[in-house]
This record gives C-alpha cells, sequence and structure tokens, in this order.
C-alpha cells in the first residue's frame, strides 16, 4: 500500500496558503502551522506522516505556556460544546465517533464530574485522542490520569493532541 498524499501537498504552497489549509489541525492554534513551515518542507511532509511529525516538533519543543495556550483550547469531552453544538467540525466528528453523542443521563453527569474534577486539579481541560476508543475507556482514562503530576499530565496531553493531530492529518489524505 502506497502512503497517501494530503492534498494540496504542504511543500507547494506559501505560508498564507499552508496556514489557511492546515491552520486548523490544531485547534484553534494556526501558530503552530505558521512555526512548522517556516522551519521549510520537503516532499517528506507531503504525507500525514510527515507533516505530523512536523508540526508534532513544533508543539513539544513549544515553551509551556504555550503548550498550556494548545490544551486548554480544546473542548472537555462530552462537555457543556458538545452538548450545545459549539465544537469544531473535527471535534464534532472525534466525540461523535468514540460515542459520546450516545451517552446515558448518568454517563454524561460522570463526565461532568470527571471533567471539573480533572480541569480542577490539573488547570486546563483534559485531552483524550478519541478516534479508536469509546465512552468506557475515556472514563477509565479519567481515573487514571487523574492520579498523574502536573507535569507528567502536562507531557500526555501534549502527546494526545499530537496524535490527535496525526488522526485529523490521515483523514483529510483519504477523504
Amino acid at each position: 500500500m502506497t502512503t497517501p498524499y494530503l492534498s494540496p501537498r504542504p511543500s507547494t504552497l506559501d505560508q498564507d496558503a499552508f496556514v489557511k489549509q492546515y491552520g486548523d489541525i490544531y485547534e484553534h492554534s494556526p501558530w503552530v502551522a505558521e512555526l512548522a513551515w517556516d522551519k521549510g518542507f520537503s516532499e517528506e511532509q507531503d504525507t500525514p506522516h510527515g507533516l505530523a511529525d512536523a508540526m508534532g516538533k513544533v508543539l513539544t519543543s513549544a515553551s509551556a505556556e504555550r503548550q498550556l495556550e494548545v490544551i486548554r483550547a480544546h473542548p472537555d469531552l462530552a462537555g457543556k460544546a458538545a452538548k450545545s453544538g459549539e465544537l469544531t467540525d473535527d471535534s464534532t466528528r472525534e466525540q461523535a465517533g468514540a460515542g459520546l453523542d450516545q451517552c446515558s443521563p448518568e454517563e454524561f453527569e460522570r463526565f461532568h464530574r470527571y471533567n471539573e474534577a480533572y480541569t480542577s486539579r490539573f488547570g486546563f481541560p483534559f485531552v483524550m485522542a478519541v478516534k479508536g476508543s469509546d465512552r468506557h475507556k475515556i472514563l477509565a482514562a479519567f481515573e487514571t490520569r487523574l492520579e498523574h503530576s502536573q507535569e507528567e499530565e502536562r507531557r500526555t496531553a501534549i502527546e494526545q493532541i499530537n496524535q490527535i493531530a496525526r488522526f485529523r492529518l490521515e483523514d483529510r489524505a483519504t477523504r
């Protein structure tokens, strides 16, 4: 199987066109795309894997403050934004794919409690790449991650956000 290419290919775009096309990969954080473009692209970044690596390195090497901005740009899972239809299209698809739009009232209440406890403990929302997961696994992850240290959880959230970006780029290459 050949690796799919993104269309349009990132290596062929000027910065404005690149940011317009890929600036939404990181939730409300086009600066990640801007800085990735500044580093330069080759044909290697024309694949979902190559572009995800390039953009992921930008976020991973960013200051803790910039990373926290990106983490805080993410919505709560099965939260108020989801219930009121205020999620980005990508977030809506991702949460629905994990069945979060089908929670029982009791499950919504459990998500609400965990979201509040998590945000109170860490100062940012719980972020998880939910593609291929389900609400039961996500709730179990909440329980585990609530035991993490602040630093461990910031790193985990960044890893999850980079995985979300990879999934989003893979989806775009196959649409």
